[in-house]
């Protein structure tokens, strides 16, 4: 190495300019043979710098966000799903209810795709650079009680309630929480309210939400006016998935056509 390319080295690693230190050498060759200006070099390898910085960002996110699978819209069988409208999915895929602080609930039966649907979301937050966090609703509770005992509520709530900027929180309702926890999710969706985007699946229909508070009507209602006061509510029917991936297997019998 001559010493020009010494200097170029360190001072890249005094600017913390990695893709800039390991890329120049063969983007000025190019630059050089194209004949192109020492501007257009400039701008190339700059552009390299922050490609390289954006999809290192994207990666941190994407494993801070703990999404249980990756799951793309695309992949969603819209036509097995028939029950899931496709049209408002679609504009919600835009984005733009994260930037509204606005929330998305998603309710069916189980095996239809909520989860699914809520990953993808997810991921496209994430590929947009936007702090997200996936969590099943139990294990929310888990973690909101362990740190109240250990008198840590306050900093979890700041940092793991409040800290992204798109929170989902999966199948509520699957085990039914009991007066402290009820509680604690309460001020979960409390806290967010108009500040951040919230996004719930659920197998149960508003109805019967106390069912699985703690048969709190009354914090039930509470909840669920701070929830659906800005929200797009995605009602999902249809036989689950699971069935189908058995039928295919020819574990169960295929549906009976309709007469």
């Amino acid at each position: 190495m001559d010493l020009v390319s010494a200097r170029i080295t360190h001072l890249c690693e005094r600017l913390k300019l990695g893709t800039v230190s390991a890329e120049w050498p063969a983007m000025a060759e190019t630059a050089v043979r194209e004949e192109a200006s020492l501007g257009e070099f400039l701008e190339r390898l700059l552009a390299a710098e922050c490609e390289a910085r954006e999809r290192r960002s994207r990666e941190v996110l994407l494993k801070l966000a703990t999404l249980p699978a990756i799951k793309t819209l695309e992949t969603y069988d819209f036509a097995y799903a028939s029950g899931a409208p496709k049209k408002q999915i679609g504009e919600l895929a835009s984005l733009a209810f994260i930037e509204r602080a606005e929330n998305i609930v998603l309710l069916g039966p189980s095996g239809v795709g909520k989860t699914h649907l809520a990953s993808a979301l997810a991921l496209k937050a994430t590929q947009a650079g936007i702090k997200t966090r996936f969590i099943s609703a139990a294990d929310l509770m888990m973690q909101l009680a362990t740190a109240k005992a250990q008198a840590r509520l306050k900093e979890y709530m700041n940092r793991a309630v409040l800290g992204p900027k798109l929170l989902v929180i999966d199948e509520l309702g699957y085990l039914p929480f009991g007066r402290d926890e009820a509680n604690l999710f309460f001020h979960v969706i409390a806290k967010r309210y108009e500040r951040a985007a919230t996004i719930v699946t659920s197998n149960l229909p508003f109805a019967q939400w106390a069912s699985a508070l703690a048969d709190d009507a009354t914090l039930t209602a509470a909840l669920l006016d701070r929830l659906l006061h800005h929200a797009h509510i995605v009602q999902i029917a249809g036989e689950s998935y699971r069935m189908k991936d058995k039928r295919k297997i020819g574990q169960v019998r295929p549906r009976a056509d309709a007469s």
